[in-house]
């Protein structure tokens, strides 16, 4: 069997010649890269035999090749009367004479779809608040007249739908560049250097730059190919990473993450989680796709704080060599209409088009606060909600989705119904083997694996120590060590550490014995049992 490969572009042009066959007086193209979804609207508009004439502020109705369309021309001095093509005003009326002029008996059909990139802010109130009636009053008449001459509107923009315009557009976001665009791109680059690649790494190189050049615009994309031939003569992947990670800081709507040295090996315990994910590694190799096997779609772990699941999803991405992007929701929110669904939409437009890609969201519930409650934040959690959960029951890439939560309770129960994700989990308070496990990986992590301490001492001391605050202990004790003669740790001093340290089951015991109840009943536990553990809770106390 094999996987059916999707092209986000074409099925773009696809929607857009289908609108148009069905008369859509008003289509919203959603984008940043105006010349490249031009190139697909003429495609879509002759489809659907409609012929495309553009329309800017500065040179006013022109042809596909940027010249004054003479069935347009521009008013001359005595023209006092005539629409001026070159305002958004003049433009409406020149449409609506060609909408309603009757055509001669025998005429060849006259059907034009007008493609206008800068009209956006002179249709929104208060600026453009005359021009705005005109549009609607247009949306109105097209779909009214004949066939033969046929009216239709595509604006182009990166902002939003404005409100009033909302109910009457249809909106396409237009897609970034799949692999097949980037990959062409990564030709040309190619050959317009006259670098070749070396016979014996070609197609691994090919493939790699195109993985890293993934949820870039295609201009983007060529340049990053273009500065690695121009600083390493040839392509380089770790280059066009170092441009990507750029790029999306540059946006401010993703987070790149630096990934976790050691990958899962720097996570102690959490075995039964460790072997899941890595089962899942192996889903996106040519022979899985080749099997039918489907693209995992993600985790979402639940649990204790300093359990360990952020720091999980910093090991995986690390361990199956993917980029991390951190999605901050309540980052994306902002105070104008429209402006938060935009930030969300373009965020997972960009994620939609990376490939391969652990996309992490931390602490959800606090993202989503007040999404099933209510909030007084004119409904944006809501819609960061919709949002979230339209996008990943539709989603078709490769992204892996990795979310963390503390409080369960604050959580919106449809998040958490079977099929959201492939797996719930629950993160509890380390065992004690997994005390351990935390405290070799944490000494690994600071250079101190070859030095000898006491694991089971120090496993039984932190009983009920979350793995964040076992990992504190090291520092704490390097700091000790330091200031006696700069001599090497000892079991003592990690003993000293987690005497001095009053543990979160202890502080926040009647949240943690409720997280752990809910985590027992209705979530896969992260790690494996121990074999001696006690579940018991009692007041003081937690005895793993």
């Amino acid at each position: 069997m094999t996987a059916t490969t999707t092209r986000p572009t074409l099925e773009a042009i696809a929607d857009v010649s289908a609108l148009l066959r069905s008369r859509a007086p008003l289509i919203w193209v959603v984008t940043t890269e105006e010349a490249r979804a031009e190139a697909g609207l003429i495609e879509a508009a002759r489809d659907a035999i409609y012929f495309p004439r553009f329309w800017d502020i500065s040179s006013g109705i022109t042809d596909i090749s940027g010249n004054e369309d003479r069935e347009f021309p521009a008013p001359g001095p005595y023209d006092t009367n005539k629409p001026d093509p070159k305002d958004p005003r003049g433009l409406f009326d020149l449409i609506r004479e060609r909408a309603v002029r009757e055509p001669a008996p025998g005429a060849k059909a006259d059907r034009n779809v007008f493609i206008l990139r800068d009209v956006a802010p002179w249709v929104t109130p208060p600026v453009g608040i005359v021009q705005e009636r005109q549009l609607k009053n247009l949306v109105r008449l097209l779909p009214r007249t004949g066939r033969s001459s046929a009216q239709s509107i595509i604006v182009i923009s990166s902002d939003p739908v404005p409100a009033a315009l909302r109910t009457h557009a249809k909106v396409v976001d237009w897609p970034l560049p799949d692999r097949i665009e980037i990959g062409e791109a990564l030709d040309g680059a190619v050959t317009s250097a006259r670098r070749l690649y070396q016979d014996l790494d070609a197609a691994a190189v090919r493939e790699g730059a195109i993985d890293a050049a993934l949820g870039l615009t295609l201009n983007e994309a060529r340049s990053a190919f273009a500065k690695s031939l121009v600083r390493h003569k040839r392509i380089d992947v770790a280059e066009i990473v170092r441009e990507k990670r750029q790029i999306i800081l540059r946006e401010g709507l993703l987070e790149w993450v630096d990934p976790l040295k050691g990958g899962l090996n720097s996570v102690g315990g959490l075995e039964v989680l460790k072997g899941w994910l890595r089962t899942r590694e192996t889903a996106w190799t040519p022979e899985a796709r080749a099997y039918g096997l489907p693209s995992p779609k993600g985790a979402l772990l639940v649990g204790v704080p300093g359990a360990g699941k952020s720091l999980t999803a910093k090991a995986v991405a690390t361990a199956w060599q993917v980029p991390l992007i951190k999605v901050d929701l309540g980052a994306l929110k902002s105070k104008f209409v429209g402006e938060s669904e935009a930030n969300l939409r373009r965020a997972f437009r960009t994620i939609e088009a990376m490939g391969r890609v652990v996309v992490w969201f931390d602490e959800l519930e606090k993202a989503l606060a007040g999404a099933s409650q209510g909030a007084a934040d004119g409904g944006v959690s809501s819609d960061a909600l919709g949002a979230l959960l339209g996008w990943m029951q539709d989603r078709r890439s490769e992204a892996f989705v990795f979310a963390t939560a503390n409080d369960v309770s604050k959580l919106p129960p449809e998040l958490l119904r079977k099929g959201r994700w492939d797996e719930l989990f629950w993160v509890d308070l380390p065992t004690r083997t997994e005390r351990c496990g935390v405290l070799r990986a944490t000494l690994a992590s600071y250079d101190r694996a070859e030095i000898a301490v006491d694991e089971q001492a120090v496993a039984v001391a932190t009983n009920g120590f979350t793995g964040a605050e076992i990992a504190a202990l090291v520092p704490e004790a390097m700091f000790a060590a330091f200031a006696d003669k700069a001599r090497v740790i000892t079991t003592a001093d990690l003993l000293a550490a987690a005497e001095n340290t009053v543990p979160l089951s202890l502080t926040a015991a009647d949240k943690i014995k409720a997280l752990r109840e809910w985590g027992a009943q209705n979530a896969r536990p992260a790690s494996l049992p121990e074999e001696a553990a006690a579940l018991a809770l009692d007041d003081n106390q937690i005895d793993l």
